[in-house]
């Protein structure tokens, strides 16, 4: 029983690192979004949220808010005026 045990134990230790990096994996493609109007993918990072911020209180007249509690239409809009500000940094 004690062999078992121990068999078990080393191939749970094993396969942790496999397990836990699968795991993980998911995140990476939360920061990806799609345009359905443009039919393209943006990839949200810091510039992104920059001109999110930009957008938000000179454009929009809004105070800041993350992205994901953002309304479809206020999301649909941002992407509208990205595609029209593509160099904005």
């Amino acid at each position: 029983m004690r062999r078992y045990f121990s068999t078990l134990f080393l191939g749970v230790i094993l396969c942790y690192p496999v397990v836990s990096r699968a795991a993980a994996a998911p995140d990476q493609n939360d920061h990806r979004y799609y345009d359905a109007e443009h039919k393209d993918y943006h990839e949200w990072n810091e510039n992104e949220d920059r001109a999110w911020r930009h957008w938000l209180e000179t454009e929009h007249h809004h105070k800041y808010h993350e992205w994901n509690r953002a309304s479809k239409a206020e999301q649909r809009a941002y992407w509208h005026w990205r595609h029209e500000h593509e160099d904005w940094h």
